[in-house]
């Protein structure tokens, strides 16, 4: 048989020797002039563990192809298609063919050119590589299929073909192989974004859901059946992972030709025809890290895999919690840094540059982006921190959600808040999504949903991590700050943002404050009373000495919450409630309303109330290292509470003194309730203390070893 092969690398090269080899006549065409030259100089070498030969062949550049091609195959890769069907539209013979020995869905722009009557197309899976010009190594034996791409009959030009070529087999649905081939290749792509083996990325326990998600998103588009090959199985993902390692174990290919393109030969891939080709997020987040990788804004690095992990978590459990409000495909970042590639969500009301600050508000969502990231966002950015997506919130921060924005449910029971105003982001840490994420918190809305979410809620120190660029409700009590799998990550996330070094402690001697009859008043659930009290003996036994003491002072200091709320949140959102009230949900606008009530005399009275009692709010960490309280007297609503209800008010009752105090404060999860709800306990220290608060935290956490149980989401 005489057939003419345009691409003469990995597959092509391969193709052609072995057809060589066995008396056929075959022309290779390439457009590597030093290729060319080798293998008309010294012949075309197959190595490697299948076989060892060297045949004389014939090559020669695309500007001396013969002017008349009775049977052509084309086996470029995808993006060089076009040219490479130009080259072909008017030197095939009228009754001649053109086969594809290429990956991706070609078909149609090659049957553009040819015309679909002179069409076949091929499905090949064996690894090979290009080792220099002239050699190329062949790493195994895999599928090799011929069919016509309409399917069905399998005629006498597909048998001719089959006949003449290496391990090859005629099939009646050759699409349904490309399609099974778009799946694996898909997982493929993934792991190529990363620096592990194929086998490796396609083991390991971490990276399995991501690969059989981005699998199933492909296979979902199959307009045909989509068929079984070398351990792929469609109708069995999760077996097929198991077959696919040892298949790429056996071979010595052990990156893919993507990986390969990225960092040996540093050319193109073919990750334009993957989005061309392909819809659905997971291909598209793929194809937009392997272009930043092209672009030299990443490498191939572990880091990009833990970020489409997350991508996937995100998707799979972040958005039916209504937690997600944007995920930014291959974010820019530092490519070094304390926070190295961890994925990190950021809440709705911070700028990301872009991207419009939401505010949990229809409008605003709408809205300009933001021109620059905010400074904490930029902080996270150099750390070398990945921020990934924005989360969803109450309306403004301020208590109350908007009716046309949903609400960030709990991952332990969907039906359930997942707390407010900071609810996306504990919901995406708390159902395993990221482990961190930012929150901002005037009265408790980072440790609220904290409590509600079995996370670790810190607010740090007044101004500790910077307020420019955030949406502000009231400035006096507002501050930015972190939701975390556990205290180490808060600790290490914390660190980086400021430059504070982590203070290390002994655990023993630990001197831990309590306020009589907190956990006694009406308010406390008996499941929340239960669980602080038993947390408290687990430290008492753990060698803590637990001392009550005096916090009369934060009850006076909790009247001038209110007034300062109120009279700042109306100087921030008062010229636009005048102008524009249905810009806002009506319980924010009520809200917001009743800020207009409290004058500047009151409001300065709070401010010298607040000012006067600090020093005594100071003296009550006398003698202690932490004060303990409960974090929330109630388990996760169905809802979040208006701030201005009396459940609202009761939501917050040991959480807003920290904002008029500015001390550092943090919730950590302590037990659960009977129907399995999470529930968490609070721990502060004097104002500027943040890194010792995390060391003691770190002690408490530990000490607890609280039970660690699936959310119902998951």
């Amino acid at each position: 048989m005489q057939l003419t092969i345009i691409g003469a690398g990995a597959i092509g090269g391969t193709i052609g020797a072995h057809m060589i080899r066995a008396g056929h006549d075959v022309l290779l065409c390439d457009a590597d002039s030093a290729h060319v030259d080798a293998i008309n100089r010294h012949g075309l070498s197959i190595e490697g563990p299948v076989e060892n030969f060297t045949v004389r062949a014939r090559a020669v550049t695309p500007r001396d192809l013969p002017e008349r091609l009775q049977h052509a195959a084309i086996a470029v890769k995808s993006h060089h298609t076009d040219a490479a069907a130009e080259l072909v539209r008017d030197r095939l013979a009228p009754d001649g063919y053109l086969v594809s020995f290429q990956n991706g869905l070609t078909a149609d722009r090659l049957a553009a050119a040819v015309g679909a009557h002179r069409l076949l197309v091929s499905f090949v899976n064996f690894g090979a590589d290009v080792l220099a010009p002239g050699r190329i190594m062949q790493g195994n034996v895999g599928t090799f299929r011929v069919g016509e791409p309409a399917g069905g009959e399998i005629t006498p030009r597909v048998r001719e073909l089959v006949a003449a070529l290496p391990y090859a087999e005629a099939t009646g649905n050759i699409m349904g192989f490309l399609w099974g081939k778009e799946a694996y290749g898909a997982m493929l792509y993934a792991g190529a974004v990363s620096d592990l083996s194929i086998a490796d990325s396609l083991e390991a326990p971490e990276w399995r859901p991501l690969m059989l998600a981005i699998a199933r998103e492909v296979l979902a588009q199959a307009p045909v059946k989509p068929e079984a090959f070398d351990g792929f199985d469609p109708d069995d993902l999760e077996g097929s992972l198991d077959r696919l390692v040892t298949f790429n174990r056996n071979s010595a290919k052990s990156h893919s030709g993507i990986y390969r393109d990225l960092m040996v030969r540093r050319r193109k891939t073919e990750v334009d025809d993957l989005l061309h080709d392909l819809a659905g997020p997971l291909t598209t987040y793929t194809g937009e890290l392997i272009k930043a990788i092209e672009r030299g804004e990443r490498t191939c690095e572990v880091a990009n895999l833990r970020l489409l992990a997350a991508y996937e978590r995100a998707e799979r459990l972040g958005r039916p919690l209504d937690a997600v409000v944007t995920l930014f495909p291959a974010p820019p970042r530092a490519p070094e840094g304390p926070l190295h590639g961890v994925p990190v969500a950021v809440k709705d009301m911070i700028d990301i540059a872009g991207h419009p600050r939401g505010n949990g508000n229809p409008w605003s969502m709408r809205a300009e982006p933001a021109a620059a990231d905010a400074p904490v966002v930029q902080a996270l950015r150099a750390a070398g921190a990945d921020v990934f997506a924005a989360t969803s919130l109450l309306e403004y921060a301020a208590g109350a959600v908007h009716p046309e924005v949903r609400e960030a449910m709990n991952p332990y029971d969907p039906r359930r808040t997942a707390g407010g105003s900071s609810g996306g982001s504990a919901a995406l840490v708390g159902a395993g999504v990221c482990p961190v994420a930012l929150g901002t918190d005037t009265g408790g809305s980072i440790r609220l949903p904290a409590h509600y979410c079995a996370t670790v809620g810190f607010k740090p120190s007044h101004g500790a991590l910077p307020l420019d660029g955030v949406e502000p409700l009231a400035p006096t009590l507002d501050h930015v700050g972190l939701l975390a799998s556990d205290v180490a990550t808060a600790t290490t996330v914390f660190s980086a943002l400021t430059g504070a070094r982590p203070v290390t402690r002994a655990g023993a001697g630990i001197r831990v404050g309590v306020l009589p009859g907190q956990v006694d008043r009406v308010e406390v659930q008996p499941d929340v009373a239960a669980a602080v009290r038993q947390a408290v003996d687990t430290l008492r036994r753990a060698g803590c000495a637990v001392v009550e003491v005096d916090g009369a002072v934060f009850d006076e200091l909790d009247a001038a919450f209110p007034h300062i709320l109120l009279y700042e949140a109306w100087q921030a959102h008062g010229a636009r409630v005048g102008a524009d009230p249905g810009h806002y949900g009506p319980e924010t606008l009520r809200l917001l309303r009743s800020g207009s009530e409290v004058g500047e005399a009151d409001y300065r009275k709070a401010l010298a109330l607040r000012e006067r009692l600090l020093p005594a709010a100071a003296e009550v960490y006398t003698g202690i290292d932490v004060l303990l309280t409960p974090a929330a007297p109630f388990v996760a609503p169905a809802t979040t509470p208006p701030v201005d209800t009396p459940e609202g008010a009761a939501e917050g009752m040991f959480t807003g003194v920290y904002n008029l105090t500015g001390a550092p404060a943090l919730v950590l999860p302590c037990g659960w309730s009977a129907d399995g709800l999470p529930i968490g306990l609070q721990l502060s220290s004097p104002p500027g203390t943040d890194m010792d608060l995390l060391a003691v935290a770190a002690h408490v956490e530990a000490a607890l070893a609280a039970d660690v149980r699936r959310p119902a989401s998951v």
